[in-house]
């Protein structure tokens, strides 16, 4: 096994006592010869951690076939001295797999006195919402503008380590530690991406709200509720997120929805249909006992589809139920709608449920 040390220069581009002491927290990759640990084995461990002044790097490195069980020895008895793991899509992959390894070569490792923290599933609930191409590590350096010089993946890498340990040339093994080091080192320079989780996973406090009026490529006369709201933490990089009604667009810790509003008519359905009559005429249901003063001709009973009343004026979506009445333009339609009289966002559980229902309605999962 080859032990290598190195120190390196990051960029404090997060406060990282969001998730605990400097001292107390471990960047982790891995590197293996497939994907089934059942199969497959590690080869490759790396660590980077702070040293009171800057950040090192470790690695460990199988230079033979039978490796692997002293590179998780030194792996886990260097872990001992911390408390929180970070690491990308680990809960995913490489924890797991090592346990596997571990259980294979009957190790007795695990690693139940860390709290493990995954970038991946952090920032996960967001991909539709920040237009993201995939998850990938190197898709978020990309977002984020991150430069990276290795030009391989860790499924590329493996026919070159099976190389490697028949010519145990430099340059191969030069080749596998510059991946596992660039994987390291672009952990840190991606953390700026869990502000976007720091950011709406919080209370977010509403700064200003208005009814802005304009018309549309038809000259119909169109409003928009706008919603501009403030959270602690700051997004690296802007971001516009639309799925009508609602545009969302964020800059540094400002948040801006654009909700389009509905101007007409809607009807508000009631539950109990067999209490009322629907009147032809009147295109409206009322009580039967409203009814039966009137001719037979004139009413009907009620379905569920036609026991409802018409409002008119100006409404405000609404995808679960939050304000009632709750008004809908047909009886099985998702998205309703409360009047906009009824909508008080001054309400600060309100305010933050339908902050909710927004960026769910953008994609955040």
């Amino acid at each position: 096994m080859i032990t290598r040390t190195k120190h390196l220069t990051l960029p404090d581009t997060y406060p990282l006592e969001r998730i605990g002491r400097l001292e107390e927290l471990l960047f982790f990759d891995i590197e293996t010869t497939g994907l089934s640990a059942d199969y497959t084995h590690v080869y490759l461990i790396g660590c980077t951690y702070w040293n009171g002044e800057g950040w090192d790097l470790i690695q460990w490195f199988a230079d033979t076939a039978d490796s692997e069980a002293e590179l998780l020895h030194s792996f886990f008895a260097f872990l001992k001295h911390y408390k929180i793991l970070l690491h990308f899509n680990g809960d995913g992959f490489d924890i797991p797999y090592l346990l596997k390894r571990c259980a294979h070569l009957h190790l007795p490792f695990d690693f139940s006195a860390v709290t493990s923290v995954d970038i991946y599933k952090r920032i996960k609930p967001y991909k539709k919402l920040l237009g993201l191409e995939s998850l990938r590590q190197k898709s978020i350096e990309a977002f984020l503008g991150v430069t990276r010089t290795d030009q391989y993946n860790g499924g590329q890498l493996i026919e070159v380590y099976q190389n490697y340990l028949v010519s145990h040339a430099d340059s191969l093994y030069d080749l596998l530690i510059l991946h596992n080091e660039d994987d390291l080192k672009g952990m840190p320079s991606i953390l700026p991406i869990l502000n976007y989780s720091d950011l709406l996973e919080h209370p977010l406090t509403l700064i200003r709200q208005q009814i802005l009026e304009g018309t549309d490529s038809a000259g119909t006369i169109r409003h928009i509720l706008e919603l501009v709201c403030e959270g602690e933490a700051t997004i690296p990089v802007p971001f516009t997120a639309a799925t009508p009604p609602v545009l969302c667009e964020a800059t540094g810790n400002r948040l801006t929805f654009a909700v389009e509003l509905y101007d007409g008519t809607l009807k508000r359905f009631y539950p109990d249909y067999k209490n009322y009559c629907y009147l032809i005429a009147e295109d409206t249901a009322v009580h039967k006992s409203v009814a039966e003063s009137l001719p037979k001709s004139a009413r009907t009973r009620a379905t569920a589809k036609t026991c409802y009343t018409k409002i008119s004026g100006c409404f405000v979506p609404q995808f679960e139920s939050i304000w009632e009445p709750a008004l809908r333009e047909q009886l099985k339609d998702k998205l309703s709608y409360a009047a906009l009289s009824d909508v008080c966002l001054a309400d600060p559980a309100c305010f933050q449920a339908y902050l909710r229902q927004l960026l769910r309605h953008l994609g955040v999962r």
